[in-house]
């Protein structure tokens, strides 16, 4: 039922077909089953897809550094490093996010995005989530890059920042009115906090990197602000912004495998 004309409408529905009042998920999807799911963050088809691309990736970053002679196999494999993304190989902007250095960095970062993906889904839809998050992904590496020039850096934490970017936008410009705005902007002002707190104490963590992924997402939900009518101009606008974003990403993927196979023919040309 619409909370604004209380006419009936369909569980899928973010904005309601008679008043266009904007509608988020209901409270009985919110509430957990049990006391242990409450500890267990909830997945959706989004989430799942990127935890599966971040542990492919690092499967594939683990296959490569017990099989080849690699010196540096993040490097070698797409992390984000200032002197060679300026020049020439700014796809690592892009590849840095799908790569983790430890099991331990993946199961954060993974435990994290879990959450934030299907979250910002319910409230964004799947298209400014892509957006928001390939977006994120790429200020995030590239403040690393100008900030930290020397200090390389991967890793799907600026994407995080920037998914919680993404909702502090809506809880800072959503109607003061609303409660769900109020505790948007509680929650999530407090994962910025400790998240920041976590990035300043852990050792070789990047907080311009996490700082530049926050801006982007933040930046993202300020202009993009929650959905309206699907056959809009301005939601078709973002159908197309993301599968721009899908696009590079794909691009970027495909450079950096070709990147892993020319090094690979010099390692056997060496050999």
């Amino acid at each position: 039922m619409c909370p604004n004309c209380r006419a009936f409408i369909t569980i899928r529905d973010r904005i309601c077909p008679y008043c266009e009042a904007q509608v988020g998920p209901r409270a009985v999807d919110l509430r957990p089953n049990a006391f242990a799911a409450s500890f267990l963050p909830s997945a959706n088809l989004s989430s799942i897809i990127v935890l599966a691309i971040n542990v492919a990736f690092f499967f594939g970053e683990l296959a490569l550094s017990h099989s080849t002679t690699m010196i540096n196999p993040y490097l070698d494999v797409g992390q984000e490093y200032a002197p060679w993304v300026f020049h020439g190989q700014a796809w690592r902007l892009i590849s840095a996010g799908f790569l983790h250095a430890s099991w331990i960095h993946l199961l954060m970062n993974s435990w994290s995005l879990f959450i934030l993906v299907t979250e910002v889904e319910q409230f964004y839809g799947t298209n400014r989530l892509i957006v928001a998050y390939v977006c994120s992904t790429f200020t995030g590496f590239l403040t690393a890059a100008v900030f930290s020039p020397h200090a390389p850096v991967l890793g799907a934490s600026c994407a995080a920042f920037g998914l919680m970017g993404i909702m502090l936008a809506m809880g800072v410009f959503g109607s003061r009115a609303d409660p769900l705005t109020q505790l948007v902007r509680q929650h999530y002002g407090q994962w910025l906090v400790f998240g920041l707190v976590m990035s300043f104490l852990g050792a070789n963590i990047s907080i311009a990197g996490h700082v530049g992924g926050f801006i982007g997402g933040f930046l993202v939900g300020v202009i993009a602000r929650r959905p309206g009518n699907p056959a809009s101009p301005r939601e078709l606008f973002w159908k197309f912004a993301a599968y721009a974003a899908v696009a590079l990403v794909l691009f970027c993927w495909y450079r950096d495998f070709a990147n892993i196979s020319h090094f690979l023919r010099q390692a056997g040309s060496t050999v």
